[in-house]
C-alpha cells in the first residue's frame, strides 16, 4: 500500500467534479448499474478481503462475513430493490392560502463526496456509506485508515478494477493525505471515527461550509437491572463486548449492575466468554487482536484501576489483550474517562435507578445505550435519557437493521445512515412549488387590497 502524493490529490478532485459535471451520475439506471457492478466485486473479492481482515485484525472468516461483508452486501440489495421508488419527487400538501399551487420535494445528489473510514470495521465503514453515495447519484473520494494497510490495499484494487476514476477513487495516506484532502472543497463529508478527529473534519468543513455527517463513538453504557435474564444478558453482553476484540463503537462499554445481581451476572459473564472462546482464549482462531502495539498499550493502561476479576492477560507484541472484567470502578478512574475501544468491561454498581439516569445524563451523550430488564424498566431509562441508538435485552444487533437510522448524537455524532437514510444522507432535498397562472391572488402585492378581510383567516 503506497501513499498518495498529496499533489495528485488536485488532479483526482477534477476528474470526480468533471464526471460529476458531465451528469451521468442522475441517471437512475446508471446507478443501478453501478450498485450491481459494486456488488459483483465483493463477491469476487471475498476470499481477498476475509484474508486481509485476518491480516490486520485477526478476524475469523465468520466473523469477517458477519459484521462486514455481509452487512454491506445485504445495503446494496436494499438499495437496488428500493431506489427507483426512493428517487421518485415527494408530493406535500398545499395550505388553502397558496391555492392552487402543488408542492413536491425532489431529491438530487449533493455531488462530489469525501468518505473518511476507520480501521476497526475498515471494510463495512468505507463501503457501506460508498452505497449511499452511489444510490443517491454522488462521486465520491475514498480514503481508508492506515492502520489496516492489508484491507486497505484490497479495497483499492477493487474500487480500481470496478469503476471510473471519475466516479469513484480511492486514496492512501495518513494525516498529511487526511490534511489535504480536507483543505478541499467537497460537496459532502462523511467521516468515522473518534470525537476529536470528527471535531478536526468539522472545522474544515466549516471553511467551505460543507455538510458533514460525523459517526463518532463515545462510552455506551450497558445496564442491567435487578429483574433482568442474566443468562441471556451474559451471553449477549459477552458477544458484544468480545466482537472484533472489543474496537467497536457501538459495542458496550461499561456495565452498570444492580446490586442484588452483580454477582450472578459476573460469574455467568466469565462462563460465557470461555464458552465462545475456550479456556486458552489467545488460542482461539475467533479472538482477533488489537490493531496495533500503540493501541494495545493505550488499552493495558486502563486497566490499572480497580479490580480484576477476570482476564487482565496482555502481550503488547502479539497485540493480545483478554476479555477482562474489572470491578470497584469508580467514575475518576481513567478507564471512566475515555472509549476504551477494547476488551475491558468496567463494572459499576447502582442500588436505585435514578442512581444510573443522574450519572448518564451528566456525561457525553452515547452512540447506544443497552438496557437489560423489565418493558417498565426500560420505558424509565429510555425516557430519561438520550443516545444515538441502542437495545433493550440485547447488544449492538439495532446496527444491522437497515430499516433503522445509525448514528449519534451529540458527542458521538450527527447525520444518519443505513437504508433510506444512507440515500437521504447524500441528498439534497429539493423543495419545490408550482403555482397555476389561472389565478393570481391580489392580496399579496402591494398596496394589500383586502387584507383586512383575509387576515381574518390566518
Amino acid at each position: 500500500m503506497e501513499q498518495t502524493v498529496t499533489d495528485n490529490i488536485t488532479g483526482y478532485i477534477s476528474k470526480l467534479r468533471a464526471f460529476y459535471g458531465a451528469r451521468q451520475t442522475r441517471d437512475i439506471g446508471f446507478r443501478l448499474e453501478m450498485l450491481k457492478k459494486l456488488r459483483k466485486s465483493i463477491l469476487k473479492y471475498e476470499t481477498e478481503l476475509t484474508d486481509a481482515l485476518y491480516r490486520d485484525l485477526r478476524k475469523s472468516p465468520e466473523e469477517a462475513y458477519l459484521t462486514e461483508i455481509s452487512i454491506v452486501l445485504h445495503e446494496i440489495e436494499n438499495h437496488i430493490a428500493n431506489l427507483k421508488r426512493w428517487v421518485r419527487p415527494e408530493r406535500v400538501r398545499t395550505p388553502w392560502y397558496l391555492f392552487p399551487s402543488t408542492a413536491k420535494i425532489l431529491f438530487e445528489p449533493l455531488g462530489v463526496a469525501l468518505i473518511i473510514a476507520p480501521w476497526n470495521y475498515p471494510f463495512q465503514l468505507l463501503i457501506n456509506p460508498l452505497v449511499g453515495a452511489i444510490s443517491a447519484g454522488c462521486c465520491a473520494m475514498l480514503k481508508p485508515s492506515p492502520y489496516t494497510p492489508a484491507i486497505s490495499a484490497v479495497m483499492e484494487e477493487l474500487v480500481r478494477e470496478t469503476f471510473d476514476p471519475g466516479f469513484v477513487s480511492l486514496v492512501q495516506g495518513g494525516r498529511e493525505v487526511n490534511q489535504a484532502l480536507l483543505s478541499h472543497r467537497f460537496d459532502m463529508i462523511f467521516f468515522t471515527g473518534s470525537p476529536s478527529v470528527g471535531k478536526v473534519v468539522m472545522k474544515a468543513a466549516a471553511e467551505h461550509l460543507t455538510p458533514v455527517v460525523l459517526e463518532l463513538g463515545g462510552k455506551s453504557p450497558c445496564i442491567v437491572d435487578h429483574d433482568a435474564n442474566i443468562k441471556v444478558a451474559a451471553r449477549r453482553i459477552a458477544w458484544g463486548k468480545t466482537i472484533n476484540a472489543g474496537q467497536t463503537c457501538i459495542a458496550p462499554d461499561y456495565l452498570y449492575v444492580h446490586e442484588s445481581v452483580k454477582e450472578e451476572l459476573l460469574s455467568a459473564l466469565i462462563e460465557q466468554i470461555s464458552d465462545m472462546y475456550g479456556h486458552d482464549i489467545r488460542a482461539s482462531k475467533y479472538y482477533p487482536r488489537i490493531v496495533n502495539r500503540n493501541a494495545a498499550d493505550r488499552i493495558r493502561k486502563l486497566m490499572e484501576h480497580g479490580n480484576i476479576v477476570s482476564g487482565g492477560e496482555v502481550d503488547i507484541e502479539d497485540r493480545y489483550i483478554a476479555p477482562t472484567i474489572i470491578d470497584q470502578v469508580e467514575p475518576g478512574f481513567p478507564v471512566m474517562q475515555e472509549e476504551i475501544f477494547g476488551p475491558v468491561l468496567p463494572v459499576m454498581t447502582f442500588a436505585d435507578m435514578d442512581e444510573v439516569i443522574s450519572y448518564l445524563n451528566g456525561t457525553e451523550k452515547p452512540l447506544a445505550l443497552y438496557y437489560f430488564g423489565s418493558r417498565s424498566g426500560a420505558r424509565r431509562v429510555i425516557g430519561n435519557t438520550t443516545s444515538g441508538g441502542g437495545c433493550i435485552n440485547d447488544t449492538i444487533l439495532h446496527v444491522a437493521n437497515h430499516h433503522l437510522p445509525f448514528g449519534g448524537t451529540g458527542n458521538s455524532g450527527m447525520g444518519r445512515y443505513h437504508g433510506k437514510e444512507s440515500f437521504l444522507a447524500f441528498s439534497n432535498r429539493r423543495s419545490l412549488l408550482r403555482s397555476s397562472l389561472l389565478f393570481d391572488n391580489p392580496v399579496k402585492y402591494v398596496p394589500f387590497r383586502g387584507f383586512r378581510f383575509l387576515k381574518r383567516f390566518f
